[in-house]
């Protein structure tokens, strides 16, 4: 890891990347720009996702234990990377579906298998989602005394019946709006025994398993999309306002009980912490390699503009970032499954990158449009869609402000804390 130098297998998966990328990604945008809404640019995207699933690369985000081929963070880092520089909204509902059978990897056991086999077949479009955030906002959704969680669950007989209200969990609706083929519902528990015994808002937290079947079981009132949101980046991604009415689950259904949650949901956000640090790894990758062709030409001078120093300022601040928000990303990818220490140490870096690389890719941005100039008005340049991306990611899985800076705060301010020891272990 110190070396920095890529693994045959780490190495492979870059190329593979890339090849999908260039055959596929490249004339994404051409495929949903046109379309007039964002239901309609998602649906269009289904070919490409359906190219994803064949090529292996759902297979290749779960885990190698529960019968997926990742053995890697670092890959997925890379996988993430490539495809950003590329094209961000056709490829967040890959990673999307990634990010939604986390939870059940880290809770895997036995008998759930039946829930992940449709991602480890390579057929189909299978879609799934965390379905996490609600309309009212999750930032204190641990805060004693807080309303908490608002979409709720209680066991009735060998059944859970889950009410509520979600959005922005990236293909929580499926391709048809009809649900995912798999949602892993975070909800509160209001069971009046639960309820009874509860010390904190952590021992309610539940995390309910739910299947397109489920919902066709129920009958079309138990799911419903309440709308489709715009938004500033990602434009052709899923990630509606929807409702869960008295959706009756089996028992089997249950991931994680009352009590168990949380740290499952907290676990699978500090891996996409690490993923939204290559998401902007990719981003600083595409601008400033668009900086820096549009640089090389005079623009009506004498010299490339690039041997003027402001503009080489700004190209090399970019690439500094860039860089170093790579190596910052590797380094949380590979911390948080080899270490030094225990979860709690390990979770640091995955924290860091999210806010620096986020935060480092809408500034790296900005300069490559200071650095292009009045060109950048153009949208014959990407630098306009690569802000419009940029700058969702200090606010998206999880706010830099309301929960990720808190995260480090919390750890940082910790009795006994010790400020290098997720870099090098015991000192």
């Amino acid at each position: 890891m110190v070396s920095f130098t890529l693994t045959p297998s780490e190495l492979a998966t870059r190329h593979a990347a890339r090849t999908f990328a260039t055959t596929h990604l490249t004339s994404a945008k051409a495929t949903y720009a046109s379309l007039p809404t964002p239901q309609a640019r998602f649906q269009s995207l289904q070919p490409i996702y359906s190219a994803a699933v064949h090529a292996g690369l759902i297979k290749a985000q779960i885990p190698a234990p529960v019968g997926g081929a990742s053995t890697s963070l670092i890959d997925a880092a890379i996988l993430v990377e490539e495809f950003y520089a590329v094209e961000a909204s056709a490829c967040l509902t890959i990673f999307g579906t990634g990010l939604g059978l986390t939870p059940l990897c880290l809770a895997f056991r036995a008998e759930l298998q039946p829930f992940l086999e449709p991602f480890l077949s390579g057929e189909g479009a299978p879609l799934a989602s965390l379905v996490f955030s609600e309309p009212d906002g999750v930032a204190n959704w641990l805060e004693p005394g807080a309303p908490g969680l608002q979409t709720t669950a209680y066991r009735d007989g060998d059944e859970w019946v889950l009410n509520g209200e979600k959005i922005w969990a990236t293909n929580s609706a499926g391709w048809d709006f009809r649900g995912a083929d798999l949602g892993c519902v975070v909800c509160r528990c209001v069971d009046e025994t639960v309820v009874s015994n509860a010390t904190s808002p952590s021992d309610l937290i539940t995390i309910l398993l739910v299947t397109r079947e489920d919902i066709q079981r129920n009958g079309d009132e138990s799911f419903q999309v309440l709308s489709h949101p715009e938004t500033a980046g990602h434009k052709a991604v899923s990630g509606p306002h929807i409702k869960y009415n008295n959706l009756r689950l089996p028992a089997k259904n249950l991931l994680c009980a009352p009590g168990t949650g949380t740290a499952i949901v907290t676990h699978s956000f500090e891996i996409s912490a690490m993923l939204v640090g290559a998401m902007g790894v990719g981003i600083q990758r595409a601008a400033f390699e668009t900086a820096l062709s549009f640089s090389r030409s005079a623009r009506g001078g004498t010299v490339p503009i690039a041997q003027r120093q402001s503009v080489a300022d700004l190209l090399i601040n970019i690439k500094m970032r860039t860089e170093t928000s790579r190596f910052l990303t590797w380094k949380a990818a590979h911390a948080l499954l080899e270490g030094p220490g225990e979860h709690e140490q390990r979770r640091e870096h995955a924290l860091l990158a999210k806010v620096h690389c986020s935060e480092a890719a809408v500034q790296s941005v900005l300069d490559a449009v200071n650095a292009v100039g009045v060109s950048a008005y153009s949208t014959d340049l990407p630098l306009a869609d690569l802000l419009s991306t940029a700058l969702v990611l200090p606010i998206f899985d999880g706010g830099n402000v309301g929960i990720r800076r808190r995260a480090l705060q919390e750890l940082i301010t910790a009795d006994g804390y010790q400020p290098w020891f997720s870099s090098f272990g015991e000192e």
